[in-house]
């Protein structure tokens, strides 16, 4: 299908005219006022996670978008709801955010390079307050600041290992401080989280406000509030808090705002987004980043205890060389050439790496959430390993399995597990709880995720990250929930460890307080903020052409 006038898709959503602010003739913004009129929720939430990621791709934005358009294919409003795509990993290994094939958002281009500015807003508004907090030390220091505390991190949103740590001096006459500092992505920072977990308006002034940048000589906390910066900080995001509105291959409606990445930070897209799409839609199909151990379980203990939503199902894709590759008869190393055996038919590399999807369908249903296996076909898939898969899936108590070819086809390869999601959701099967309380403590916290989700024996934390959980805990953030830092490659925290490893110590070298977006931060073992290039970036082969179209992005 041709693109069609965002105005046109607005209109068929029900976002009316005085509630969009266009970005040319296919992209918009949608402006908060909506949310005063779309009081309750009415959509049904369809989550999209999946098994331990691979550098095959299992497909996870495919389906999520495949599965929204098959629901309004089946008749049913339907939406999805996106993060924005980083530039880093776009020019780097992992390609673009916005599907492909018959399964995409347009205009692809737009949505995956500079969009509507968003990302670029978080960034400048992060560095904005680093500059007053470096400003405060330069004239004087009245706040007492000790600079070797100093938790803020400034942002960038392309891969440069090298910025990872950093030195410089700040003069001021006669004085001068050696510094030393390091950049993070800008998905990764908690200006990104803060703007992805905030309710409305108010709620990202009351989170700005109470984040937390550095603490002085006596441990009290500095915020951003005390530099005086947070209004500065809630002036250049005022535009970016606002839910950008865009459309599919086949012209439905896709909402798409807010990028944290998921092994660092929240992955998820925005509540605000969520809460315009549920109050106009009978369906909302959102997604999480990378596993279930990674994106899931940060959606159903940070997020949704932010939003009061809860979803109502679980969408776990997989696809059958993705299990092969979780086995270790088949040698899948990232940023390497995938090997031709992983094409071929074998059985036993199935049953042995079909233990991650055993142990990703717990790590759901422990949430007392029902899961829909959605295997992703490929054309060298055998009938006789779907087959087993669907029948894997089933004995390890997924509530339905069905197959989707919706990079293929779209909507109509989608359509079977559109019927099987909707199965699930009429049936109100869901009883959603949290894994940890809010009054369990921060170290209890990481260790009921690090032992029911990723499945370790034990959690050794080192006496940095002990120390900062002890000073988090009495300054009053005991509460909040944790989201833990670590690869994605692995339920662990090491990624060589495929398939369900168990019983392995899960390490925790340090803690960050995030008090503006609401968690406290901890970090497995030497996960970096900010990733590095490949030998071979994706960027190299990006061009324009002679009427300055964007070639090589897919």
């Amino acid at each position: 299908m041709a693109i069609q006038d965002i105005r046109r898709i607005a209109a068929r959503l029900g976002v009316r005219p005085s509630e969009l602010e266009l970005h040319g003739r296919y992209k918009a913004k949608v402006n908060l006022s909506l949310l005063d009129r779309i009081k309750s929720r009415r959509g049904a939430y369809i989550l999209v996670s999946a098994i331990t990621p691979t550098p095959l791709g299992e497909g996870k934005t495919v389906t999520t978008i495949g599965l929204s358009m098959a629901l309004n294919r089946l008749r049913r409003r339907a939406v999805c709801t996106l993060r924005q795509a980083s530039l880093g990993p776009l020019f780097g290994a992992k390609g673009t955010g916005t599907g492909g094939g018959a399964s995409q958002i347009l205009p692809a281009e737009d949505v995956n390079l500079h969009f509507t500015g968003d990302t670029h807003a978080v960034g400048a508004a992060n560095n904005l307050l680093m500059t007053f907090l470096e400003n405060e030390i330069f004239h004087g220091n009245k706040l007492g600041i000790a600079p070797e505390s100093i938790l803020l991190k400034r942002c960038l949103d392309i891969s440069d290992r090298s910025l990872r740590r950093i030195r410089y001096t700040l003069k001021s006459g006669e004085a001068r401080l050696d510094m030393a500092g390091s950049f993070e992505i800008t998905a990764a920072s908690e200006v990104m989280s803060l703007l992805t977990l905030s309710r409305d308006v108010a709620d990202m002034r009351r989170r700005l406000k109470s984040l937390v940048v550095a603490q002085d000589r006596q441990g009290r906390f500095i915020t951003a509030a005390d530099l005086k910066a947070d209004g500065m900080m809630a002036a250049v995001l005022k535009e970016a808090i606002k839910p950008n509105l865009v459309q599919t291959s086949e012209n439905t409606p896709c909402l798409i705002h807010t990028g944290p990445f998921a092994n660092v930070s929240v992955g998820a897209s925005s509540i605000v987004a969520d809460r315009m799409a549920l109050g106009l839609s009978d369906d909302v199909v959102t997604e999480s980043g990378f596993g279930a151990d990674c994106g899931a379980e940060k959606f159903f203990d940070i997020k949704c205890r932010v939003s009061g939503f809860s979803p109502d199902v679980c969408v776990l894709v997989c696809s059958a060389r993705g299990l092969k590759a979780q086995s270790a008869r088949v040698r899948v190393v990232p940023g390497e050439k995938i090997p031709d055996e992983i094409f071929r038919e074998d059985h036993a590399a199935l049953e042995e790496g079909s233990l991650n999807l055993k142990k990703q369908i717990e790590n759901i249903r422990l949430f007392g959430v029902p899961v829909v296996v959605a295997v992703n076909v490929f054309p060298t898939d055998t009938p006789a390993e779907i087959d087993r898969v669907c029948q894997m899936a089933l004995s390890y108590g997924a509530a339905r399995c069905a197959t989707t070819t919706a990079w293929k086809d779209g909507s109509r390869g989608a359509l079977t597990l559109a019927r099987e999601v909707v199965k699930v959701v009429v049936k109100k099967q869901a009883r959603f709880r949290p894994l940890y309380g809010d009054g369990l403590p921060l170290k209890d916290k990481i260790s009921a995720i690090a032992t029911k989700v990723y499945g370790a024996g034990r959690v050794e934390f080192s006496a940095e990250a002990d120390r900062a959980l002890e000073t988090y805990t009495q300054a009053g953030f005991g509460h909040l929930p944790v989201c833990i830092a670590k690869t994605q490659f692995s339920l662990s925290a090491d990624e060589t460890l495929k398939g369900a490893p168990a019983g392995f110590s899960f390490p925790v070298k340090d803690a960050r307080l995030a008090a503006g977006a609401g968690f406290v931060l901890a970090h497995a073992s030497l996960m970096q903020t900010m990733p590095g290039l490949p030998a071979q970036p994706r960027g190299a082969l990006v061009d324009i052409d002679e009427q300055g179209r964007v070639k090589g992005l897919g």
